[in-house]
Formats: structure tokens, C-alpha cells, sequence
């Protein structure tokens, strides 16, 4: 008996999920109402307010599934030799989707909620991070990897929103390729790490292969790690 209010309650919540993600597709945010929702889903508004609690419960998960579906399709790029060409790869997707789903990329970056972001923008994030990592152990990256992540999340979804804002018959694709050239300029050198690199590139690169190392005690690698940190942003 209760499996099946289980399953009933996780259908009802993919069907107004699909609702809404119909709904702000075709009307924009305002079009998605608890009222306007429950019809299209074919369910009671009690229904919602039971599996999402509020309207904003609605959004975050919409938002969430906004995520999830990105997500999807980033783990569908596959890594290549260079991982400053993947990072413009993931650049170019997050650009694709955002114009494909205008709403919905909206909902999902311009309306942040600090403190209250779902897993599937956590792992979004960390997907993200993970290419920034590959640049620093091939040795290629100027800044320190905190900040150059986020600086191209900033200017990414900056430059998406700023077109999705722009009518499309005044819409300039070659913005988003200027933008990300000029981003992975600022974060990235054209060659790997020379032999003498300057004191950021340096201590960049060497904590990006830190976890390879076994020759240092817990204590010596946070110690080391925390000096190259702090080389890396002030050099």
C-alpha cells in the first residue's frame, strides 16, 4: 500500500513537473500558476501544494529539473586531447541550451537563491570544476582554480542571459565566441607551464597534481596546499 502511494506521488510529480516545464516554455514564468499547473497535469491544486509545499517549491524543483536536463547533455560531451578545447566545448553547450530553453535558463540563473541550490546545479558546478582541473594539471592555467571557475560561470551564463535578452533578429552570435575567448585568455596560457614559470602559474599547476603525490603526511600536504593557495592568489 504504500509503494503504491509512492509510485502515485512520484507520477503526479513528473506530470506537473512536464506541465510546468510547458507552461513557462510557451507563457514565460507568470504563466505558471498552481492553477494553470494543476489543470495541465490533470491533478487537484492540493496536489501540489503536497509534494512541492508553495508555488516557489514548484520553481525550485522546475528549476532543478532545468539542471538535470543540462547536466545530461554535458555528460554527453566527450573529453578530448586538449582541455581548453573541452572547456570551450561545455562553454558552447551551455550557450545551445540556454538558447533552446529560454525560460527555463532563466529561472535556473537569474534568480538565484543563495544557500538553496539543487544537487543537479551542484553537480553542474562540479562538472565545471573538473575541467577547470584538467587545464591545471596540464599546467596551462594563469589563475588559481577557484576563481577561474568562477569566472567563466559569471561570464557564461552572463553572456547567455544577455542574448536571451536580445531580440533574435538583433542577435549576434559571435558575442558568445568573443566572450569566451576573451574569458579563457584571461585563465589559461597558450602553451603549458614553461620550465620557469612565474610564482601563480607555478604554484597553480603543482596543487593541481598534489592528490597524486603520497611522499607528504596529511598534515605537510594541507600545509603545502594552503601556501600554494595562497601564492596562487596573490603572486
Amino acid at each position: 500500500m504504500e509503494s503504491d502511494r509512492s509510485a502515485t506521488a512520484e507520477s503526479n510529480r513528473v506530470r506537473i513537473i512536464a506541465a510546468a516545464a510547458r507552461l513557462l516554455a510557451e507563457g514565460g514564468r507568470e504563466s505558471v500558476s498552481t492553477r494553470a499547473v494543476s489543470a495541465a497535469a490533470g491533478v487537484q491544486a492540493p496536489t501540489i501544494y503536497r509534494l512541492f509545499g508553495d508555488k516557489q517549491g514548484l520553481l525550485d524543483a522546475l528549476a532543478a529539473h532545468g539542471f538535470a536536463t543540462h547536466l545530461s547533455g554535458k555528460a554527453d560531451l566527450v573529453p578530448t586531447g586538449d582541455p581548453v578545447d573541452d572547456l570551450r566545448a561545455g562553454w558552447d553547450l551551455n550557450m545551445e541550451f540556454g538558447l533552446a530553453h529560454p525560460a527555463l535558463y532563466a529561472l535556473m540563473y537569474a534568480d538565484p537563491r543563495p544557500g538553496a541550490e539543487p544537487p543537479a546545479a551542484l553537480a553542474a558546478r562540479d562538472v565545471l570544476g573538473a575541467s577547470i582541473h584538467r587545464i591545471a594539471e596540464a599546467g596551462r592555467l594563469r589563475i588559481d582554480e577557484a576563481r577561474a571557475a568562477q569566472l567563466v560561470h559569471a561570464a557564461g551564463s552572463g553572456t547567455t542571459l544577455a542574448l536571451i535578452s536580445t531580440p533574435q533578429d538583433r542577435r549576434d552570435p559571435s558575442v558568445s565566441r568573443l566572450a569566451r575567448e576573451a574569458v579563457i585568455a584571461a585563465i589559461t596560457t597558450d602553451a603549458p607551464t614553461p620550465a620557469t614559470p612565474g610564482p601563480a602559474g607555478a604554484a597553480v599547476a603543482l596543487r593541481a597534481l598534489l592528490p597524486q603525490t603520497t611522499a607528504l603526511t596529511p598534515g605537510e600536504l594541507g600545509l603545502l596546499t594552503e601556501l600554494l593557495d595562497r601564492i596562487a592568489t596573490t603572486a
